[in-house]
């Protein structure tokens, strides 16, 4: 598996792994306004050109994405194919955006069905289950052991 950014021609192929991602795993969650509010959020070329994009790649074929903004502090966007969760792609983006950033505290503002896994990866909430614009979601974050 290859962990590295995303060129500007391969931003589309990732914002439709997050997009297909999102409608099978996360809407399930969500009311149509954060349905909405999310395909805005993946639609605004502003907002995703703010964002820092990295894949993880086998074979050449684009299996997961993390994206960032805040100097890879805030986490915006994390997901891996169905076929392929579960086999550790996701710990392996997770992993190389902690090596290849100098914050000590990382935060992301996790959808219901994450939470779990951030857990895992070693998030801890920040506070409960908020809704904003039809998104449901839980502030976290990490801390490096300093």
């Amino acid at each position: 598996m290859e962990i590295r950014k995303i060129r500007k021609a391969e931003m589309a192929t990732a914002l439709q792994l997050t997009w297909e991602t999102f409608l099978q795993f996360e809407a399930p969650d969500y009311s149509q306004q954060g349905i909405d509010s999310f395909y805005k959020f993946i639609s605004n070329q502003e907002i995703i050109d703010s964002l820092e994009f990295f894949g993880a790649f086998d074979n050449n074929t684009l299996r997961g994405v993390i994206a960032t903004n805040d100097n890879r502090k805030h986490i915006c966007c994390f997901f891996v194919s169905a076929a392929y969760q579960k086999q550790g792609i996701g710990k392996q983006l997770w992993e190389y955006l902690k090596e290849n950033s100098s914050n000590d505290e990382f935060t992301v503002n996790s959808s219901p069905f994450a939470v779990p896994v951030y857990h895992k990866l070693g998030f801890v909430d920040t506070n409960t289950e908020q809704l904003t614009d039809g998104i449901r979601y839980t502030p976290m974050k990490y801390m490096r052991n300093i």
